[in-house]
């Protein structure tokens, strides 16, 4: 009886398998025409705090040695793949800059109903040889834009598993703003902070933090070199900095643990 199943089961799969036809794609297909990309992007949310004047500024390049006689921007909100149709590219490279109120108006949201959080997708259609091809969706949050007295000065550190909290000093570097130089969280623990101070990476568009290895204080707790690397998020809004570090020494690891910094 097990046999007679499993020959009916195979016979069933493969009737499955003929009869099926593969539909195609309405957006077009991904991958067959050449897809500009997209360099600069500058800011990279919509500011929730000035939606009225808020936008992103981009350019849109193709390969060199390659030709493309237009391009269509298409968006979306909250995932509701709506595909409207934002700007029409007739030359490259193409400097864009869509305000948060153009897009909101073509997707049909009224401007006072956006809010922190809301997602907006945007997408390049090209036609090559009659093929159609999209690229890789620009994600453009509604969030606060990145600011330098937001991520920066005097702000308070806890760690409740590590068991460690006091104030520390956030420093941001003089050529890139978006390297935050963090001194004093060894300090709290009357360590001496020799060796620090420890680096932050601020992603400029999505805002995650990363925090390389770095040795902060040569001599802690008995053991050598304590070090701290990391990553987390940065909220543009109200400056927090939720984190998670592993804390090593040359003898070995503490394992991982979680900090907030939030500012005084």
């Amino acid at each position: 009886m097990k046999k007679i199943k499993l020959l009916g089961l195979i016979f069933i799969l493969i009737a499955i398998f003929f009869s099926c036809e593969e539909l195609p794609d309405p957006a077009g297909e991904r991958g067959v025409a050449a897809v500009p990309g997209i360099s600069g992007l500058n800011p990279g949310v919509f500011d929730v705090n000035d939606l009225q004047h808020a936008y992103v500024h981009f350019t849109v390049v193709i390969a060199e040695g390659s030709s493309l006689n237009k391009a269509t921007i298409i968006g979306s909100f909250n995932n509701n793949h709506a595909d409207v149709t934002i700007a029409e590219l007739t030359s490259f490279p193409a400097t864009v800059t869509i305000s948060s109120s153009d897009a909101a108006q073509k997707l049909g949201i009224p401007l006072a109903d956006l809010e922190r959080g809301d997602i907006f997708d945007f997408e390049i259609l090209t036609t090559t040889g009659g093929r159609t091809s999209r690229s890789t969706p620009l994600v453009v949050p509604v969030a606060c834009v990145y600011t330098v007295s937001m991520s920066t000065g005097s702000f308070h550190s806890v760690s409740s598993d590590w068991n460690s909290e006091g104030d520390i000093t956030l420093t941001a570097d003089a050529v890139n703003p978006y390297k935050i130089y963090v001194s004093g969280i060894e300090e709290i623990e009357g360590l001496v902070e020799d060796l620090g101070p420890l680096v932050m990476y601020i992603d400029p568009i999505t805002y995650a933090v990363t925090a390389p290895r770095k040795a902060l204080a040569s001599e802690a707790f008995g053991y050598n070199n304590l070090a701290y690397e990391g990553t987390g998020a940065f909220s543009t809004c109200d400056g927090t900095y939720t984190m998670s570090f592993e804390l090593t020494v040359d003898e070995g690891s503490f394992g991982t643990y979680s900090f907030i910094f939030t500012k005084n």
